[in-house]
């Protein structure tokens, strides 16, 4: 399996490479060459199997010439085996046709430690085979970094360094990032929004020669590898239901894409999904984008589901490379127009193909608070603002397909958002008992300007230092 640039220039790579470099020399997101295809018996033969076990096998298909089978397996079962639940990622009914995949039982309480975990497991061993170190750059709206934090900690190969958006982050995400005290992982604190932050990161990856230097390396979901250990639940859960017999739809609450973005390649690799379905908050600027064909970025409003308080999503690019029949020149030059003037027009042709798999809906702070107070009096489950708005988008597309059953993306813990969980619903969530004493934890911060050039003295400084 080779992965290749969505801008065309860079170098064809190995998953090992793709794994390590993150963001392509280029600019560009890696994207596999070819989509491994699942036949209807493989899908059906993932029925009963324990979620390390479907890992592996979906996994497989796309790095091994760079790992055994045997190491494969391994590397799942380490990967999972801290998650909460005996399902890892199991299923709850809310309403007719409607149900939750609950990706919030992992160490950090939310769906990127499906991710986080293999991509940690999986880079410190290609590290550590090579006897090589790397410096891992991310952005975070608030579960990344946690999430991130909490899989490289222990990982003898890599430093961490994760920006977050200062006072935009809630109180529980902020805390798991700032509360570890690890020499090898830095929570920075950047005067701006997220997308400042992402901004950053892909400014410091740009900088061929400091990439170089500080052997730089991403977690975000730029990575490849992020979106690839995120398939799996898709299947998973599609799996449950009935597939590969049964057709389903996926309603995902979504910032920076690259959660449905995983849902689209399960749809590509055969898995039998009807609808994967965008679901924004008042950062609504893929549900705009679908609507008209226009990406226009506007300011960032902060909202009580902050994680998806994104303008530009980075993944997009990845499925407007597929919608443009991967046609790099496409790509780079609404890339090149979105830098210049803000804002890109979507060809006629690539809206059409995307608005055959997607559909979007925003669903407003207001509609949020009341889907949360819905869920809990009807069902007695007790979701958070993020979820709310997936499930919130569900019923809007059982409206109008009542037939096929949606799956909405639970992402989150509702203790990760006390606040807003208890104004919605009377009940304040507590921690689950090993972040019991989160609130109480020693805070490390650091809080730097918006600024490129202070956060790559920083990371050149502590990096050096640790070493």
């Amino acid at each position: 399996m080779r992965y290749i640039s969505t801008r065309g220039a860079a170098p064809a790579l190995g998953f090992a490479e793709v794994l390590l470099a993150g963001l392509a020399r280029d600019g560009g997101l890696y994207v596999p060459l070819s989509v491994p295809q699942w036949e209807p018996d493989a899908i059906r033969a993932m029925r009963g199997l324990p979620y390390a076990e479907a890992a592996a096998r979906l996994i497989k298909s796309f790095v091994s010439e760079d790992f055994g089978p045997a190491e494969i397996e391994a590397l799942t079962a380490a990967s999972y085996a801290g998650f909460r639940h005996a399902a890892t990622a199991p299923i709850a009914q809310i309403d007719d046709n409607l149900f939750a995949l609950e990706l919030f039982h992992g160490p950090t309480l939310a769906f990127k430690d499906f991710a986080m975990q293999w991509l940690g497991q999986a880079m410190n061993r290609v590290l550590w085979q090579s006897g090589a170190r790397a410096t891992i750059i991310g952005a975070t709206s608030g579960d990344t970094g946690a999430a991130a934090i909490e899989a490289f900690a222990e990982q003898s190969q890599v430093e961490v360094f994760i920006l977050y958006p200062q006072g935009r982050v809630s109180d529980v995400q902020r805390r798991q990032m700032t509360t570890v005290g690890r020499p090898n992982v830095h929570a920075l604190a950047i005067e701006g929004a997220f997308d400042d932050c992402q901004r950053i990161v892909k400014e410091l990856f740009g900088d061929l020669a400091f990439r170089d230097e500080m052997r730089l390396s991403g977690v975000n979901s730029i990575n490849w590898a992020r979106i690839l250990a995120q398939i799996v639940y898709y299947f998973v859960g599609a799996v449950a239901l009935g597939a590969p017999e049964r057709a389903v739809s996926f309603a995902v609450p979504t910032g920076n894409f690259g959660d449905v973005l995983a849902g689209y390649y399960a749809k590509r690799m055969g898995l039998p999904v009807d609808r994967l379905i965008i679901a924004t908050n008042e950062n609504d600027i893929l549900a705009r984008a679908l609507a008209s064909g226009h990406y226009a970025p506007k300011g960032v409003k902060a909202t009580q589901s902050p994680s998806m308080d994104i303008q530009v999503s980075s993944n997009f690019e990845r499925l407007l490379f597929e919608a443009s029949g991967r046609d790099p020149r496409t790509v780079v030059a609404r890339m090149n127009e979105l830098a210049t003037d803000g804002a890109f027009v979507i060809s006629p042709d690539a809206i059409s193909r995307i608005r055959a798999d997607f559909d979007a809906f925003r669903v407003d702070e207001t509609a949020c608070g009341e889907e949360m107070g819905r869920v809990y009096r009807e069902s007695g489950m007790i979701i958070d603002p993020h979820s709310a708005v997936g499930v919130n988008a569900a019923r809007k597309a059982l409206a109008a397909a009542p037939a096929t059953p949606v799956i909405a993306l639970g992402t989150a813990h509702p203790a990760k958002f006390p606040d807003a969980v208890e104004r919605a619903t009377g009940v304040r969530p507590a921690l689950p008992e090993p972040l019991s004493d989160l609130i109480d934890r020693r805070e490390a911060i650091v809080v730097l300007p918006n600024d490129r050039r202070v956060v790559a003295d920083y990371v050149r400084q502590s990096a050096r230092a640790a070493a």
